[in-house]
């Protein structure tokens, strides 16, 4: 009896886990293809006139660099109204490759946890639910309030720990595609992420509640 309960923690801890890396790394691939986020960036950050570049032409711009984000798009980045320095082309292919990264762990581990998930289900077990909400809100939250205090230094220290050169230090004489990428859009782009984990952590706990209760009642 025993056995079969670590047995059965074990499973619900690492079906959590799983879970949590599917919503998390689900959350920043819905942030970064949801377009009307940038679109709204546009006019509340007043890019047109601090670029001198019209709304279609920054929108125009944005959706080629999206575009090239994606997993199934392959070959090179060609921005039709900037010009790109060799620092700036490279930047821009690392950032690719971390994002088809994570396009690729949302995908693997959403299937671990539709597999899992069901079974589990099955079996009437729901601990997983609340385990999975504790652990996805933890990464979001902390780094939600380094943010908070200084995005600035925040943002800077993440280009520091996620890159290993200065390419993503761009200057706009030379790549002046950073003009219509300000790091406000960046710090809504965060607030984004942060606030689907907090919604899909509450509603799996909500969840986990009511199954919870339903058990009970039936005993």
């Amino acid at each position: 009896m025993l056995t079969s309960f670590i047995k059965n923690r074990k499973s619900d801890i690492f079906l959590a886990v799983v879970f949590a890396i599917f919503i998390i790394s689900f959350a920043v691939v819905f942030t970064v293809f949801f377009k009307p986020l940038y679109y709204f960036d546009i006019d509340f950050l007043n890019l047109s006139e601090s670029t001198g570049l019209s709304a279609d032409v920054i929108r125009h711009n944005y959706d080629v660099l999206i575009q090239y984000q994606s997993l199934f798009y392959q070959g090179d980045l060609n921005l039709p109204n900037f010009v790109m320095s060799t620092s700036g082309r490279i930047h821009f292919e690392e950032v690719k490759r971390i994002f088809e990264a994570i396009q690729i762990i949302c995908v693997i581990s959403g299937i671990m946890t539709l597999i899992m998930g069901i079974y589990r289900i099955k079996q009437h077990e729901y601990r997983f639910l609340r385990l999975t909400s504790l652990f996805s809100v933890g990464i979001p939250l902390v780094i939600g309030f380094f943010a908070a205090i200084d995005f600035n230094k925040a943002f800077i220290l993440f280009h520091q720990i996620v890159f290993r050169n200065d390419y993503w230090i761009f200057d706009e004489t030379t790549d002046p595609v950073i003009t219509i990428l300000p790091e406000t859009f960046f710090m809504h782009c965060l607030m984004l992420i942060i606030g689907i984990v907090l919604v899909i952590s509450l509603i799996l706990y909500l969840i986990y509640l009511r199954q919870r209760k339903k058990i009970l009642e039936n005993i």
